[in-house]
This record gives C-alpha cells, structure tokens and sequence, in this order.
C-alpha cells in the first residue's frame, strides 16, 4: 500500500513540475572520449568562464570534518604575510565560529591577515530576510568586522530571486616560493555547528536545530585541500564573480541600510592574478559549477552553466561497478532519474547513499514539500536498482542522528567529487555552486587493481576516501578495511552492519549494541491534503529550475 502511494506521488510530482524530469537524464547523449571521466571545454558548456578545463599535478587532501578543515584554515592563514592574498566565498558566516582547540575564531583568523598586511576580500551570500529562517545579520556582521580590520567583504546578492551563492571556498596565494599556494573547496560553511570530528558529539558553538539531532547536533561534513595549478582555478571562480559589474542588490531596502552602514556597495580592484601555482601532486582536477541564467547576464556565464550536472551525467556513463554518495538533500525527481538510468544500463551497479534521518529545518511550508521531493526521488531509485541499492542514515555511537551536510560522490574509485552542490534541482540548475572532481594519476595496488574492468584503474586518491569514510561510518580503526576494498564485498558488509544496528533498535535487551553507526534510511510520506500545496511549494521555493526556458523545453541541461 505504501509503496502505491509513493509513485502516485511520484507521478503527481513529475507533473506538478512541469514534466521537466526527463531532462537530466540524458540517455542518447554522447560524450568526448577525449577524457572519459571529465568534461572537455566544449562538453562544460560555457564559452565565457576563464577557467581551464582541468589541470593536471595537483596534490589533494581530504579534510573529512569540520575541526580537521577548520584547523587546516587556520594554520593556512597564520602563516600568511603581508601582500599574500585570501579570497573566499560563504553561503553563511559566523565571526564568532572557533576555527582552533585555542580559542581562535573566523573573525581572529580572517581580521589578523588583514592586520598583517595582507590582503582579504570576501564574497558572503547577502541571504533572505531572517523571519524565514535565514542568517543575513550575521553575514553582515562578518563583512563588517572584516571590512573594519581593513579587508574587504561584499554581501552578494546577484541571484535568481529565491536563489543564493551557495559556494563555500577559501583561495591562499602567498608570495613566497618557499610555501605552496592553496585552495579548500567544499561543503563548509565558517559558520557555526560545523566544527564536529569522528566522534560526532557535536560543536559547542552550536545552532538551533529540529530537536531530533539533540542539544548539541551532530555534523558530519567533508572539504578537500588543493595545492598546485588548481588553486588558479578556484581563484579564478572569485574573480569573476567579484569582477561581475551587476549591483549587489538592486532592492532599495537593501542598499540604504548598506549606505548607513558603511557596507562596500560597489566592489575595488583586485590584485593582479599570479601565475597558476607549480605542480605538486599526481591528481587531476576539474572545477565543476552551477550558475543559473540571470538578467543581466553573469558575463562568464551569459546563459547560465551546469557543468555540474553535465559532469554526473558523463561519468555516471563511464560508471560500472560502485558509486558512494553522501549528500544532504537527494530529494528531486530529476536529479533521481540520471542515477535511475545508470543502475538500469548497467546491472552490476551498485549504488550507496548516505543521507540526514530528519531535516534541517522544522517549517510547515519547507518540511512537506522536502520530504514529498524525498520520498519521489527515493523511489525512483530504488524501483531501478532494487536490491542493489542501500539508502542509509547515521547516527552516533549514543544513538543520537548525525546530520549529514557532506556532498561527496566516488565512482569505481577513479573519479571523486566534493563541493558545495546537493543532488537535487536546485543545485544543479539554480544557485551558484562549486565542486572539484578528482582523478588522480596514481594507481592503487590493492585488488581489484581496476573494480571495473575498464583499464582505468582503481585511483588512490579516490579509493582512499571512500575507505576513509565508510571506516568511521562501521566503527572500525584506521586500516581495517581489508574487506572493503572490494565493491561486492564492501556493499555487502554494509547491509550486514545496518541490519545489525536495525535489529539491535528493534531489541535493545538482546545484547550490546553492534558497532557501526549505518541504519536503513526510512521516511514518511506526507499527508495526502498537503501534497498539492507542498508541490506548489517544492517547485517554487524548496527546489526550483533555474535553466531557460527553451532549455526546460528541449529537456536539456
């Protein structure tokens, strides 16, 4: 009975959204084998951005939680000296955020480069109005802190009208020869709750939350660290949004209080760009991104880019064995179906998906139209892979959920991605986004030496993470992995361990509780008299299309 109801509102869903689901898709499409996992210049999209296609030499590092990235940053930006320079972007900004065990906050860490004679310019998402649940004082706060300190922040607000900047960088670029130049992408914000680590008890500084997470929530969250030529390419993402000649916001209630507040409406001249950093590592990475089409027009992005969502698609074509997700919204019909064809093409495929147990917000208008988009999505997938597909939730060793704001995707561990955008419409379409998608050169020598059979290869880089990962997800030590290397053998020990944990809730008299922290992720549909007004809703606010019109129509992307 249940299963019934979710696809009539699976086909409710589609046709509320304009039948626009087919559109990510894509099946016929086919792709240059220049590369078989990235994106050639023509397959990105855009004409108009300055970056490159991708770069090759580049060390990467995983920066799996909030305290590992928060205390990689700050180390960062202490070592800076005057005439360095820091460039970032935030969806959200707290200044009083601890980035260190010390005491040192964002605003600490942010103002002392300032104070040293460096120099910081930022970029915060202005944000909506903080009645609907939004942080725009504090981003405020943060811009003029900073701007006090001698550095320069704009609250950018150069979005579709329920859109954001949803971008989360920081770019360091010394002038020393002796310390390499570098670049953090990712999911996090410097904002508060974000500082957890693997034992998920949560960040003291927290945030109010749904009360399901706790007193203190737990977060779990992944950023990558880029040195080499790449970090040109992310400097180069800020510039052109910096040098974007639209005003920052042309609602008058926003640029008065700007003016008596002495907030930059009108954005200086940046330092001359050095040259793209020498090679430091094995890893290749492309910059992938999601601008929606605006008017006026971004000028390095006149019709909008969705490398992003191009970039699924093509390497989900290239996929064979195992694809690892870990996302914080997979909740759009769209972005299901592109995985749905996947599992449908190939029948080996495997397909594992981390996710929140509850929303992050407790709204009645939000929370029926994201579980409803949920639910749709869900169903899509698991109606293509059926037993091959295991969607999962975490929870801390105390049994409290863990909330899941990581955007992570491995596949046949060779092609990685981790950046700022969720798998739903929105992200792929609507606000701006930013992901690095790695391949690294170096070949792991653990078997199976190619998962896929391919000749590609299982990479280091790739296989490392997703080790990584789900190690602390079972509870195990660094290095008991043995049996995860494997796809079968790691998708199999998985289910083993969140029937466990399932079983063990179900009777908790029955013995000590497994370890792991994986439980099969389970939701309720919403009531069927809030279905139309959350698909109203689902389309307008939780997860809108941001692609032309013609291209909504053509069903591309």
């Amino acid at each position: 009975m249940i299963v019934q109801r979710i696809r009539r509102v699976v086909d409710g869903v589609a046709e509320n959204l304009g039948r626009s689901t087919a559109a990510l898709t894509a099946p016929t499409r086919h792709f240059d084998p220049a590369h078989p996992w990235f994106l050639t210049a023509t397959e990105r999209g855009n004409d108009d951005t300055r970056i490159t296609a991708w770069t090759e030499g580049n060390r990467v590092e995983n920066l799996v939680h909030g305290k590992t990235y928060f205390a990689a940053l700050a180390q960062a930006l202490e070592r800076t000296e005057r005439d360095d320079l820091v460039l970032f972007t935030d969806w959200r900004g707290d200044p009083e955020q601890l980035l260190t065990d010390d005491g040192v906050t964002v605003e600490d860490a942010l103002t002392g480069v300032a104070h040293r004679g460096g120099v910081v310019k930022g970029m915060v998402w202005r944000s909506h109005m903080e009645t609907f649940g939004f942080t725009g004082p504090k981003n405020r706060k943060l811009a003029l802190r900073l701007e006090e300190a001698g550095g320069e922040v704009i609250l950018d607000q150069r979005v579709l009208v329920t859109g954001s900047h949803h971008q989360k960088f920081v770019v360091v670029r010394y002038g020393r020869k002796d310390l390499p130049d570098v670049a953090f992408v990712g999911g996090i914000d410097l904002a508060r709750a974000r500082r957890d680590d693997a034992d998920h008890f949560g960040d003291p500084v927290s945030r109010p939350f749904p009360p399901e997470y706790g007193e203190i929530p737990a977060w779990h969250d992944v950023q990558v660290q880029l040195e080499g030529p790449a970090v040109r390419d992310v400097e180069d993402v800020f510039r052109e949004r910096w040098e974007d000649p639209a005003a920052l916001s042309r609602l008058p209630w926003h640029a008065v209080p700007d003016m008596l507040r002495g907030v930059t409406r009108e954005p200086s001249e940046l330092p001359t760009a050095a040259a793209p950093p020498d090679p430091q590592g094995t890893c290749s990475v492309q910059l992938l991104r999601t601008y929606p089409r605006r008017r006026p027009a971004y000028p390095f992005a006149t019709k909008g880019e969705r490398s992003a969502a191009r970039a699924y698609a093509k390497a989900l074509h290239r996929a064979t064995e195992l694809i690892y997700i870990e996302d914080q919204y997979l909740w759009s019909v769209d972005v299901a179906r592109v995985f749905a064809a996947a599992l449908r093409r190939k029948p080996n495929l495997r397909l594992v998906v981390v996710v929140p147990k509850h929303l992050d917000d407790d709204s009645p208008l939000t929370i029926p139209s994201a579980l409803l988009g949920h639910s749709a999505a869900l169903e899509v997938i698991r109606a293509a892979g059926g037993d091959r597909v295991l969607v999962l939730d975490i929870e801390n060793d105390r049994g409290i959920p863990v909330y899941v704001h990581s955007k992570v995707c491995i596949m046949d561990d060779v092609w990685a991605a981790v950046g700022s955008d969720n798998f739903n419409r929105r992200s792929w379409t609507h606000d701006s986004e930013l992901t690095a998608a790695i391949v690294d050169e170096e070949r792991d020598t653990r078997e199976p030496l190619d998962p896929a059979g391919l000749g590609d290869g299982a990479r280091t880089h790739a296989r490392n993470l997703r080790l990584e990962l789900i190690r602390e997800h079972l509870g195990r030590a660094d290095g008991d992995d043995a049996d995860l290397v494997d796809p079968q053998q790691f998708f199999d020990a998985i289910s083993a361990s969140a029937t466990a944990l399932d079983e063990w809730h179900r009777n908790p008299s029955s013995g000590p509780r497994p370890a792991g922290r994986l439980r099969r992720h389970e939701i309720s549909v919403p009531p069927v008299w809030q279905q139309r007004l959350a698909a109203f809703a689902y389309r307008l606010f939780v997860d809108p299309d941001g692609r032309p019109i013609g291209m909504r129509l053509r069903r591309r992307f």
